[in-house]
């Protein structure tokens, strides 16, 4: 159940018609993280025409009541249970005003002029359907901002060679980049998106409650001829992982999405292959993990933390199967 009609509150200076863009923001239980991304949208977004919507998944914390008192004007879309991330996301856009949507997590604090940079690429590259800006984390260090469609390549090599090897093809952290490029997709914290593309390709595939779908988002781009870009002179720090927690339950929603989205693009056989190489490598992980154990006589609490995480993982897959996706609800 969810309150569908978000209640309409037009940004200083904004007006509905004419909007350049529509900064989307999901929270869930975030109030503090969720007002020093307001404050940073505030700080640093100037000379643009923009609305923002906040979609809530049901908090118990005071998020709501934080909106209403310090950021009146905000639209807001309260739902009464937690609806997911590409869910809360497409009632934001089912609504929005502004030529393109800037998707944000609540734990992102946007650096001066990220979103001018950002609209200035999507404003001259017409084939542009996403673009996401450089991720930071809280020293100032690089996050992964960029990835590669998943494959069974991908996933049964090691990764950071093959980036340093071939980093044309393979762009990610490592290197120094000063002019936009062409990727795969980008990590979902950020992201600009062309609401012309989002009308011809549609939103995000709800069938995705957590994770995976920005990938699948960008690969449906991708089919359809538009391009994803990076664009590394927008700025963005990521307090990564504090807006959905660190936890079993986390780890779990991944690997079901991850599931899901090769259930959806690859072939059945190419699906349980993928399937049995993750499964291997947990237990594979569980063995040495618990042979270090057994050295160490228990080992440290980080140690002891891991290996019970791998249990409940093997675990999870033994008793669980991915369940046939139903119907799209784009």
């Amino acid at each position: 159940m969810s309150n569908e009609q978000p209640q309409h509150r037009q940004q200083d200076g904004a007006c509905s018609a004419n909007m350049d863009i529509s900064i989307i923001i999901v929270n869930w239980n975030t109030a503090e993280l969720l007002r020093n991304c307001l404050d940073s949208i505030t700080k640093t977004v100037h000379s643009i025409r923009y609305e923002i919507i906040v979609v809530d998944n049901a908090s118990t914390d005071d998020s709501v009541a934080m909106l209403r008192e310090s950021h009146p004007d905000i639209r807001v879309i309260e739902n009464k249970e937690n609806r997911g991330f590409g869910t809360a996301n497409n009632q934001a856009m089912r609504v929005m005003s502004g030529k393109y949507a800037l998707l944000l997590n609540s734990d992102t604090v946007l650096q001066e002029n990220a979103v001018k940079e950002l609209l200035t690429f999507m404003e001259t590259q017409r084939d542009a359907a996403i673009a996401c800006g450089q991720l930071l984390n809280e020293d100032g260090s690089k996050q992964n901002s960029i990835a590669s469609f998943p494959s069974i390549f991908t996933l049964l090599i090691n990764m950071a060679l093959v980036e340093f090897l071939f980093p044309r093809r393979y762009p990610s952290k490592r290197w120094h980049y000063d002019t936009p490029l062409a990727i795969d997709y980008g990590i979902g914290a950020c992201l600009m998106v062309r609401k012309q593309a989002i009308d011809e390709v549609g939103m995000f595939d709800e069938r995705y409650f957590f994770y995976f779908e920005e990938t699948d988002w960008a690969l449906q781009m991708k089919r359809a001829g538009w391009k994803n870009y990076h664009v590394p002179t927008a700025l963005i720090y990521h307090l990564r992982g504090q807006s959905i927690g660190q936890n079993i339950g986390s780890r779990i929603v991944f690997y079901r999405s991850c599931y899901q989205f090769f259930r959806k693009w690859k072939s059945r056989p190419h699906y349980l292959f993928i399937r049995s190489v993750i499964f291997l490598r947990l237990c594979i992980n569980w063995f040495f993990t618990s042979a270090t154990m057994m050295v160490l006589l228990g080992g440290q609490k980080t140690l002891r933390a891991r290996w019970s995480t791998y249990s409940r993982l093997i675990l999870w897959h033994l008793q669980k199967e991915v369940p046939s996706l139903p119907q799209s609800t784009k």
